[in-house]
């Protein structure tokens, strides 16, 4: 394939796998590569790690708000009706955003986190151990993230099957036609506004009650702002710790020597988390729009040109990961991208490393020697990296250490 012939943004290619040989090609011999797409503007592609820092850290040349954090340009009054979301704004309005956002992660809400995690990891394991076979994805790896975000977001238990409904959906939304996700996106918001009124109302002692009680630039948030927010946090908490935890176990079902390693010294769950993280990340890409003409690695950059920062590459680059092909629970240091970095950097980072941490600990030591039971089944998005389907096995006779 000639260079100028690589593409990587097609969402089929995802259906086997990250493209990693076309990355690393790029890497090699086009880290600021100019990529056609078919019916759009095209973009630059950023796979090189120090590259890519520049991206998503640098917001005065590389703008979150201007074109939208996607690849797919959408129309200006979409594009305009999403700016108030903390992912799509720029400093200096999503620093305050943040700072009120954080707010909600504070330790008086997380100190009781990890107890309840084990619960629910626990109550998981139990309801299929004696089965001996199951779907990772539905049945081990979904339940730890949805639970704990409705606890902290304070979602009333007659709401939360609902409310589990639409996470689940967002977790296949990109295999769906955008109109179904506008339609989830709009449910979510209305449902939310309800819930701010009830909130304002009623305040409770949890994340909701906390935004809702903050003020920005002086006056609390809209209920539109509200619901951009709870979208946020109910897809962010939930969709790509859950693909962590899936992918991650994937990881290890295909490297059986690992996984026992695992299981045999379980203080190094906690860095092998930070190489899923590295290895397999949730999210594929950031994009940003150029606010003024620029370079990187001497490529003259357009203002207005769509830069996208390609976090699935950065986090193999080998400038900065030795044997960046090797997936090594003990690597370290290990700088990988998959929080963001700079303004963007995600709020839930530590509440994902206690989850995925929690669900590898109980899941390694209660259902040992668990094998790949048939074929996986991919997400098709350039975006979103995860799984559909996880058939997996195991032998109930094996007993859990103490």
């Amino acid at each position: 394939m000639e260079l100028a012939d690589i593409r990587i943004a097609d969402p089929d290619l995802y259906l086997t796998g990250v493209p990693h040989d076309r990355f690393e090609r790029l890497r090699r011999e086009a880290p600021v590569f100019w990529h056609e797409e078919e019916g759009g503007t095209g973009f630059w592609a950023i796979t090189r790690h120090a590259d890519a820092i520049q991206v998503i850290s640098d917001a005065k040349r590389f703008s979150s708000a201007r074109g939208g954090i996607w690849l797919e340009d959408y129309p200006p009054d979409d594009l305009r009706s999403n700016r108030d979301g903390l992912i799509t704004l720029d400093p200096p309005r999503q620093t305050r955003y943040r700072g009120l956002v954080s707010k909600g992660f504070v330790p008086r809400l997380m100190q009781a986190i990890e107890p309840h995690a084990r619960e629910i990891v626990t109550a998981m394991i139990d309801r299929v151990e004696e089965r001996g076979s199951g779907d990772f994805v539905s049945e081990l790896a979904g339940d730890l993230p949805l639970r704990i975000i409705l606890q902290l977001l304070g979602i009333p238990l007659e709401d939360r099957a609902q409310v589990a409904a639409w996470a689940y959906q967002f977790l296949l939304a990109a295999d769906k036609p955008k109109e179904e996700v506008e339609a989830l996106v709009r449910d979510l918001v209305g449902y939310a506004a309800r819930l701010a009124e009830e909130r304002r109302a009623s305040p409770r002692d949890d994340m909701l009650s906390v935004l809702m009680e903050g003020e920005l630039d002086g006056e609390k948030l809209s209920s539109f702002e509200f619901g951009l927010f709870f979208s946020l946090l109910l897809s962010a908490g939930t969709v790509t710790t859950h693909q962590l935890i899936a992918q991650g176990m994937l990881t290890l079902l295909e490297r059986p020597e690992t996984q026992r390693r695992l299981e045999e010294d379980p203080s190094l769950i906690p860095s092998a988390v930070e190489e899923m993280l590295r290895f397999v990340p949730s999210v594929g890409y950031m994009r940003r729009t150029a606010t003024c003409d620029t370079e990187i690695q001497g490529q003259r950059i357009a203002e207005g040109d769509k830069v996208v920062a390609w976090l699935v590459s950065a986090n193999r680059d080998e400038e900065v990961f030795p044997d960046a092909q090797t997936f090594d629970v003990t690597r370290s240091p290990n700088e990988h991208l998959s929080f963001g970095r700079g303004p963007h950097f995600c709020l839930g980072a530590t509440l994902a490393r206690l989850e995925a941490r929690v669900a590898f600990e109980e899941i390694l030591r209660r259902l040992p020697g668990m094998q790949l039971a048939g074929p996986v089944q991919r997400m098709r998005s350039n975006w979103l990296m995860g799984l559909t389907h996880l058939p997996v096995r195991w032998s109930p006779s094996l007993r859990a250490r103490p």
